[in-house]
C-alpha cells in the first residue's frame, strides 16, 4: 500500500509499517499545502492511504467521495504510539478505501 504521512505523523512510525510504501508530506514538497489540497495530491499520485494526527480534518473537509483512506492518530508522540504495539499496523491493514478511522492512543 502507498502511504502517505501528513505533518506530524511521527516518522519511526515508518518502520512499523513494513511491506507499505511510506512517503512523507514534507518530503514531497507539501508540507506547506492546505489538508484539502493534501487529500487531492495524495489521490492524484496514487496514494491509498493518508495517517495524520489532525483530529479535526473530517469537519473541515468534505470527505464523501474520497477513494483515499485516512486514518486519523489521536496523539502525535512517537512514545505513545510505540506502546500501542501492533494497533497503527492492525488499522492500516483493517482500513478500506474512501474509508476514515481514528486510532485513540492512551
Amino acid at each position: 500500500m502507498r502511504i502517505l504521512f501528513d505533518q506530524g505523523t511521527p516518522v519511526p512510525l515508518r518502520r512499523s509499517l513494513s511491506g507499505h510504501v511510506v512517503v512523507t508530506a514534507y518530503e514531497l514538497g507539501w508540507s506547506t499545502v492546505t489538508n484539502g489540497e493534501l487529500i487531492r495530491l495524495a489521490e492524484q499520485e496514487g496514494y491509498e492511504l493518508l495517517i495524520t494526527a489532525d483530529t479535526n480534518l473530517r469537519y473541515q473537509q468534505n470527505l464523501s467521495g474520497r477513494s483515499i483512506a485516512i486514518l486519523v492518530l489521536t496523539t502525535t508522540s512517537w512514545p505513545r504510539i510505540r506502546e500501542v504495539k501492533g494497533e497503527p499496523q492492525a488499522a492500516v491493514a483493517a482500513i478500506k478505501s474512501g474509508g476514515y478511522e481514528q486510532l485513540f492512543i492512551p
